[in-house]
């Protein structure tokens, strides 16, 4: 039989090279519109930053050694122009010019194309983008004499391209149209990031939009929807991406916000057509929300599966995504995995959220460093999803609640988890064990939670008491709250009593673990009362900039 694979890299490759080690005498092609069939696409913005310094590291696998090793027929610079489903024809086209290419299974991997906006300008010579090795070594000898460089768009992508080009000694900024830089996170957890940019001295420009690009002989300028001008000798834009698929929907493939529809096994609605990949509809696993989903991880898996499934191989199913993603930006690392609080409500789940910022191994072993860590769970405790910030071991615990997710694990469960221990690389309560702890709290009514982005309610309709230590409470405090340290607290218990005044205590600390302590004592002794999650750490991420309004100093 004849094998034509649409499209190399992730899903197209791992679909190629899983058919011929289970189909021997099959004939495997595999047509890749680029120049390279196999790069590692991921490792672009490392190889512009400089860390990667060996453009042939770049280079997984090439035509040559894939036929030596797996006998693939690789065509390289050839693209699909049209697909007749009844004669089970592709018309192609390469250096030669067009032919006629039959096909006895047919799988589609064609990937997903860079956004252009619509915004005078974007056409300058100066606006690159970074999906392909080519995009790399442009984009490399650019930076070489550039001096400034503006990244449209803060996704993940967005973040590693402009960390780059300030590694290169560029003055980078970056602009989001979105509220804040990595969409995907909270807020309090995006704070962070942004706070790390400024750090490493990005310019942050969120909540904006780019409205044009004027040329200029010696450079252009970015003009933002607030006013803000400013010069640049490079753009990079990472806006997002589309699914290359006009010419399978012109063909009569059924399309969904211009992703392929494929079932469980990846399958089409064409007969003998399958597809894998960036260009895919995927279904959230927490929410059922259907879209694309652009990550290496899911279209290597989908491409092995399909492979699995043409030749009657199949052990499994596509299980819905979690979205598992992580970036390292600086001295920090974000990761997620699961649904977001938007998504959760465009979904109507109903649900709650604990923070809680652990050391990364044991306290008393040196060079520990906070992760901060928020968990969704939904009423009936069943984990929904996980975001984490920190320095280190940030990927460790995200992977760990990965794992949950996907065996459908409930916050009881993660209590339970026998998770590896010792000092240097955690502690005898792992975060992810304490999340579960917290949230169990949370679930039988012995934590009451109050969150950040209600401060102004609650500071309006409640006695606010910080449990803190004077000294802390001088370095910024919510305005009107009483001061009582927590290991006075028992001691004082009438005083908040009569502060109160038959309103409830709003308690918060530094993390949210001594105003836990307050908490419980307050309740036992018939106060209302309820914790802020995450404490004034929290608190301080959720305001970002606004913080310093708010908080008084004296």
């Amino acid at each position: 039989m004849r094998l034509v694979v649409v499209g190399g890299v992730a899903g197209g490759m791992s679909a190629a090279a899983r058919f011929r080690r289970l189909n021997e005498d099959a004939e495997i092609i595999v047509l890749e519109r680029g120049g390279e069939v196999s790069f590692a696409n991921c490792g672009l913005p490392y190889f512009v930053g400089g860390e990667i310094t060996d453009e042939s590291a770049l280079l997984v696998q090439t035509p040559a050694s894939l036929e030596a090793s797996l006998g693939l027929d690789v065509r390289v610079n050839t693209r699909a122009l049209a697909l007749d489903p009844e004669t089970r024809t592709l018309t192609i086209e390469d250096a030669d010019g067009r032919s006629e290419l039959t096909y006895d299974e047919l799988i589609l991997s064609p990937g997903a194309s860079a956004l252009r906006p619509p915004i005078p300008g974007v056409d300058s010579p100066r606006v690159q983008t970074l999906r392909t090795v080519p995009d790399a070594l442009s984009l490399n000898l650019i930076a070489a004499t550039a001096k400034r460089a503006v990244v449209l768009g803060a996704g993940f992508i967005g973040l590693e391209a402009a960390e780059a080009l300030n590694a290169r000694g560029l003055e980078t900024s970056i602009v989001e149209l979105a509220p804040h830089v990595l969409p995907p996170l909270e807020d309090e957890m995006a704070n962070l990031v942004r706070d790390e940019l400024l750090r490493l001295g990005i310019a942050v420009h969120d909540g904006v939009s780019a409205d044009a690009i004027e040329q200029g002989e010696a450079h252009d300028t970015v003009v933002l929807s607030d006013g803000t001008r400013f010069e640049t000798d490079v753009i990079v834009l990472s806006v997002g991406v589309r699914p290359d698929t006009s010419v399978w929907e012109a063909a009569g493939v059924e399309c969904e916000r211009g992703a392929i529809i494929v079932d469980e096994v990846g399958r089409t609605n064409v007969d003998r057509v399958w597809a894998a990949g960036d260009a895919t509809v995927s279904v959230d696993r927490i929410t059922g929300a259907r879209r694309p989903v652009a990550l290496a991880g899911p279209a290597n898996r989908a491409g092995r599966l399909v492979a699995d499934a043409i030749s009657g191989k199949l052990q499994h199913r596509l299980p819905g995504l979690t979205g598992t993603a992580i970036v390292r930006v600086g001295d920090l690392t974000a990761a997620l995995t699961g649904a977001n609080r938007r998504a959760l409500a465009d979904a109507g789940i109903t649900h709650y959220t604990v923070h809680l910022h652990p050391l990364n191994h044991a306290g008393y072993f040196p060079g520990a460093s906070q992760i901060h860590l928020m968990v969704h769970f939904g009423t009936d405790g069943k984990l929904l999803g996980a975001q984490a910030v920190g320095n280190d071991g940030v990927d460790k615990r995200i992977d760990v609640l990965a794992v949950a997710l996907k065996a459908g694990m409930t916050v009881h469960d993660l209590i339970d988890l026998d998770l590896a221990y010792s000092p240097p690389y955690g502690s005898a309560k792992d975060p992810v064990n304490i999340a579960g702890m917290m949230a169990a709290n949370v679930l039988d009514g012995t934590l009451n939670l109050w969150y950040a982005k209600d401060v102004e309610d609650v500071m309006r309709e409640s006695l606010v008491l910080d449990v803190r230590s004077a000294g802390e409470v001088r370095t910024g405090h919510l305005p009107g709250a009483l001061n009582i340290p927590h290991t006075q607290l028992r001691d004082r218990i009438d005083e908040v009593r009569e502060a109160a005044g038959g309103r409830g205590v709003a308690v918060y600390c530094q993390s949210g673990m001594r105003s836990y302590l307050a908490h419980r004592q307050l309740s036992q002794a018939g106060l209302r009362s309820a914790n802020l999650s995450g404490g004034m750490l929290t608190l301080r991420a959720t305001l970002g900039p606004r913080a310093d309004e708010l908080l008084l100093t004296k």
